[in-house]
């Protein structure tokens, strides 16, 4: 089938791991392919050079001062590039132990038991706003004991439950998932006849909301499921 398409797989690589030793839960950034940056000893050495006056010749130990300038400025630069690098690391490793916090129960024991949770809650417990949460979150992702996910996975609302609390939309879609791929081929499910299974599990939800979760797992309508031999 090779001819037939151009397109090619695209391997994911998690930038993130979370690992369990023993009963806690440890977030291991993926620094592999990382270069160390770090500046070059050559310009370092160079700042050390005295100046000479205006108009003298190169003689390749001094420097006039806006040589000198101009490598300060060009050195600077480089600093705050490494700190930004470093900055963004550190943010990255703070916001996946956050979720961690908030998410335990799906580490521990799967997609039906994500918890609702959004920019906020994240940005208020690392102290930091919600765009900076957003930025590095976006195409991220974290390997871990349940498969490989985007950060932005773990970001999403939540609808009530029968039993007073919320269950996370990833849940419910997971639920429709299992529903239709447990159903009779020959009398698939109606979007209200799974309303009324998610019912009998205590979770109240809008047909149109059925329809539009469904539509989002690529799940064709009950009567283009339906086969008859």
């Amino acid at each position: 089938g090779r001819p037939f398409t151009e397109s090619s797989a695209q391997y994911i690589t998690p930038d993130v791991y979370v690992y369990k030793v023993g009963d806690d839960w440890m977030v291991v950034l993926n620094e592999d392919g990382l270069p160390k940056l770090q500046l070059s000893p050559f310009y370092r050495n160079m700042m050390q050079k005295t100046l000479k006056p205006t108009g003298d010749g190169p003689d390749g130990k001094d420097l006039q001062a806006s040589e000198k300038e101009y490598v300060q400025t060009k050195l600077r630069s480089a600093v705050w590039l490494i700190r930004s690098i470093h900055q963004r690391q550190r943010t990255l490793h703070k916001t996946m132990k956050a979720i961690v916090k908030f998410q335990k129960d799906f580490f521990e024991k799967g997609i039906e038991h994500l918890h609702p949770m959004v920019l906020r809650d994240v940005a208020q417990e690392i102290g930091m706003h919600e765009s900076t949460v957003s930025r590095v979150t976006t195409n991220k992702y974290v390997h871990t004991t349940q498969g490989i996910y985007e950060l932005k996975f773990f970001f999403n609302n939540g609808l009530p439950s029968g039993d007073g609390d919320s269950i996370a939309s990833e849940s419910i879609k997971d639920k429709i998932r299992h529903i239709v791929s447990a159903e009779n081929i020959k009398s698939p499910h109606s979007d209200q006849e799974i309303v009324e299974i998610l019912k009998q599990q205590k979770i109240e939800i809008a047909r149109r909301t059925v329809a539009k979760y469904r539509e989002m797992l690529g799940i064709l309508p009950s009567s283009k499921r339906k086969q008859l031999f």
